[in-house]
């Protein structure tokens, strides 16, 4: 097929009256005009896009240029200003905590001084009261003291009369006896 072809072509060449059959552009005849239209056409394009389409793309180019700028400033804003609040958490967070930390210790300060002033007040009362069992043990003691001594002053006569038969003085008996109470208490 390709031979049919390249005799066909070939027989164009040399035989002018089958050239009318032949494809117009490539017909040299038509090369010139041809070439005008391509310039023609080439020049009416070019100022239909520089001058119309080129520039609304440009316009939609840089529409999105600032648009994309705008919304990457509001970002940063937003970012700086989420920060921000996020550095006041922060701190206010921080200063919670030192607050607590601040009610906390004075709580405990004022308790521990109250438990301080309580003990202090419960100590007075104790020693208030050791003190009067003190008066107390001594008045009782002293009571007894006087009271044994009464007693042994009664009994000592009975007993001195009925082992040896003599009766001793009350005297004699009152200062035996006071001697002998005098060394147990320095004994005891």
């Amino acid at each position: 097929m390709a031979e049919k072809d390249a005799k066909q072509i070939e027989s164009i060449e040399h035989n002018p009256a089958s050239a009318q059959h032949a494809f117009p552009p490539f017909d040299k005849q038509n090369f010139p005009s041809q070439l005008f239209w391509l310039a023609l056409t080439f020049i009416a394009l070019y100022l239909l896009m520089s001058r119309i389409a080129l520039p609304r793309i440009s316009s939609i180019l840089d529409a999105r240029r600032q648009r994309i700028e705008s919304d990457l400033a509001e970002a940063q804003r937003f970012k700086e200003a989420s920060d921000a609040a996020i550095a006041a958490h922060h701190k206010a967070v921080a200063e919670a905590r030192e607050r607590a930390q601040a009610f906390a210790s004075e709580a405990r300060e004022k308790g521990a001084a109250a438990a301080q002033a309580r003990r202090k007040e419960v100590d007075a009362k104790l020693t208030a009261r050791i003190a009067e069992a003190e008066k107390t043990i001594a008045a009782r003691r002293s009571a007894a003291i006087a009271n044994v001594h009464r007693i042994a002053s009664d009994t000592v006569p009975a007993i001195v009369e009925r082992l040896t038969g003599l009766t001793p003085t009350t005297d004699d008996v009152n200062e035996a006896v006071s001697n002998v109470l005098k060394r147990r208490k320095l004994d005891g």
